[in-house]
């Protein structure tokens, strides 16, 4: 028996973009509406806004029932964890040291867990780290192994690194043993995955995700001039054809190996997330982001 075609799952980081009313949500849609009205079009989102703050689980709650059957819904570790504090520069002596952070992380996935089965990857997104926080990428590891092997069993989880020379063997060895995907990140300071699978085997999972972030200030310069000098995120300002084109050659190669490919894409990648997320889609072959999951669902 053939195993079954891989399912992508395509949406965008967040869903509370005012400037999207218009555009992508109908007119005079109130804030309270919008992700009811996001998963209309997409079936999985990612939830920025744990990073900065811990959801309740009354907000979790409210998340699962604004949304249908078959949509997941992505998120980030908070801050304090991956910090290991909630400052905007990363505590040394806290980052990833369970006796610090093992009560914000246990009780983040705890929360999160009131989606049931709507609750997609939780992700461990961590800032760039010079030699103050982290000699060398051993150093890391070692934390990172360990604070690995003490999650909650059920979830399932990636990691994001921002250092471009610790994506290799010894970390992917890491995620690999522990069935933790690595984040393929398309930011303007990391290489193009591309560019890294032509070196090293980047699945470390049976499923892959995918944050396409790009140039935060780039993008907001472009919307600026194409706004009359206001920052507005309703249209694409800025031409990622040719990355887009890629990463649809690296997700489809990769595609065989896995059963789920999570995708995201940011506001500062090209100006609009929702129009990024569909080229991509069309790319992939998908078409309606919704049309994979339902044909799976049969």
């Amino acid at each position: 028996m053939s195993a079954p075609p891989t399912v992508f799952r395509l949406g965008t980081s967040s869903w509370s973009e005012r400037t999207w009313v218009g555009p992508f949500y109908p007119p005079g849609t109130p804030a309270g509406e919008f992700l009811s009205c996001y998963a209309r079009e997409f079936p999985t989102v990612e939830a920025d806004n744990t990073y900065y703050h811990a959801p309740a689980a009354s907000l979790v709650r409210g998340w699962d029932a604004k949304t249908p059957a078959g949509f997941v819904l992505a998120a980030k570790f908070p801050r304090a964890v991956v910090h290991g504090g909630e400052g905007e520069k990363p505590d040394p002596a806290r980052v990833l040291v369970r006796e610090h952070v093992a009560g914000a992380s246990d009780r983040f996935v705890a929360t999160m867990a009131e989606l049931g089965p709507k609750l997609g990857p939780l992700v461990l997104q961590f800032p760039y780290f010079n030699q103050t926080a982290f000699p060398s990428v051993d150093a890391f590891l070692e934390r990172l192994a360990s604070f690995l092997d003490g999650l909650p069993v059920g979830p399932r989880y990636a990691v994001e690194v921002r250092n471009k020379g610790w994506i290799a063997p010894p970390l992917l060895e890491v995620l690999r043993a522990r069935r933790v995907a690595l984040v393929l990140v398309d930011l303007l300071y990391m290489p193009h995955p591309a560019d890294l699978a032509a070196r090293h085997d980047l699945v470390t999972a049976d499923w892959l995700y995918v944050r396409l972030i790009g140039d935060r200030a780039g993008c907001e310069r472009a919307s600026a001039e194409a706004h009359a000098g206001e920052v507005a995120f309703d249209r694409v300002v800025v031409d990622q054809s040719g990355r887009l084109a890629r990463w649809a050659d690296l997700l489809i190669g990769l595609a065989p190996r896995v059963r789920e490919v999570y995708a995201y894409v940011n506001n500062h990648y090209a100006g609009y997330a929702p129009e990024t997320i569909r080229d991509l889609a069309r790319r992939l072959g998908v078409g309606d982001p919704w049309t994979a999951i339902r044909r799976q669902d049969g």
